[in-house]
C-alpha cells in the first residue's frame, strides 16, 4: 500500500492551513470614500446630538453613534468585511462584552440616588 504525498503550494487560494496566502480583496476608492462620507455624516450626528438636551438619552445615543462609526472603521479599514468567519465572530464577542460593560455602568450610574430622573 503506497502512501499518498500531498503538496500544497503556497500561492493556492484553496490553500487551508496557510490561509493567510489566500488571495487578497482590494477595498475600492469609492468605497472608501463612501465609507467616509458615512464617518463624516455620523460626526456630525454625534455633533448635533450634542446641542440637542435629550437627558439621559444623550449618552446612550453619543455610544450608539460611536459604536457604528467603531464597526465602520473595524469593517473597512481593518479589512475585516473580507475576514473569516472565526475573526468576525471573536470582533462581535469584543463588542458583545462592551456592550456588558457599557450596560453595567449605566445601570449602576442610574441607580444613584443623587441623580435626577
Amino acid at each position: 500500500m503506497a502512501h499518498q504525498v500531498v503538496h500544497t503550494d503556497a500561492n493556492d487560494p484553496q490553500n487551508i492551513t496557510n490561509p493567510e496566502h489566500a488571495e487578497h480583496r482590494l477595498i475600492t476608492p469609492l468605497q472608501y470614500s463612501l465609507v467616509y462620507v458615512a464617518l463624516l455624516i455620523f460626526t456630525g450626528a454625534t455633533v448635533g446630538a450634542a446641542y440637542v438636551d435629550l437627558g439621559w438619552a444623550n449618552p446612550v445615543i453619543a455610544l450608539g453613534i460611536a459604536t457604528i462609526k467603531g464597526v465602520l472603521v473595524i469593517l473597512f479599514f481593518m479589512h475585516v468585511v473580507f475576514q473569516s468567519r472565526l475573526i468576525k465572530m471573536t470582533i462581535a464577542a469584543g463588542f458583545f462584552i462592551f456592550f456588558v460593560l457599557i450596560t453595567m455602568t449605566l445601570s449602576d450610574y442610574v441607580s444613584r440616588s443623587w441623580g435626577l430622573w
